[in-house]
């Protein structure tokens, strides 16, 4: 299926600068919700990928994508599932990032590479701070209409993120640059949320034990 009628977006140099902040912020959020999409909107020539990504628009990858953002999407609402889940995930939304980032600016001079990755792996982060900061802000709400309705809201802004960034690629990254403001304005907050986060992922981890189990 070919949806070329939408005028794919094959960034310029500015461009593709403004979609690789959009795409770190939305990896920070959401990893396997970005990559998918990002494969999707390649398959259907809605934007054009630089050569070193163009394997994101196999099917497979695609499909592993959508399997583990469902597995998310569940897992997200879940107390102790989505608290784990989220601490290990700092170690895959912050690397894929930075690879993406890599990837994309193969064609640049390698200090400018290099440069774009740490940027991209930095943004992730923030992202991922940010969300983090936003959990720790709720997670004493008694009901768990509050834990839902934030996981979903974030699953959605990626989403609409992705889209927008192939239509209007400096909205996208002016959206991202201004959340990143916030989190930086919030910076000690979030650098405490993801210090709770460990250590609560930590904690949860040994009451869940064997040994706890048997008691």
């Amino acid at each position: 299926m070919n949806l070329a009628f939408l005028s794919p977006l094959v960034p310029s140099g500015t461009e593709l600068t403004a979609i690789l902040v959009v795409v770190s912020f939305s990896a920070g959020l959401n990893v396997y919700a970005t990559v998918g999409m990002l494969g999707l909107l390649a398959h259907f020539d809605v934007l054009a990928l630089p050569p070193d990504l163009h394997r994101l628009r196999d099917w497979r990858i695609i499909a592993i994508c959508g399997v583990l953002f469902l597995l998310e999407f569940v897992g997200d609402k879940i107390p102790l599932f989505d608290l784990l889940w989220n601490a290990a995930h700092t170690f895959v939304r912050v690397p894929v990032a930075a690879f993406l980032a890599y990837a994309a600016t193969s064609q640049l001079p390698q200090w400018e590479q290099i440069a774009a990755t740490f940027a991209g792996g930095l943004i992730a982060l923030a992202a991922h701070g940010g969300k983090t900061a936003a959990r720790a802000a709720i997670v004493h709400s008694p009901e768990p209409f509050s834990n839902f309705a934030l996981s979903t809201a974030e699953d959605a802004l990626v989403i609409f993120l992705m889209w927008i960034v192939t239509r209007h690629p400096y909205v996208g990254s002016a959206i991202v640059l201004l959340a990143l403001c916030v989190i930086a304005i919030l910076i000690r907050f979030v650098l405490r949320a993801l210090r709770t986060l460990f250590s609560d992922a930590e904690a949860s981890l040994f009451q869940t034990g064997p040994g706890n189990r048997r008691q």
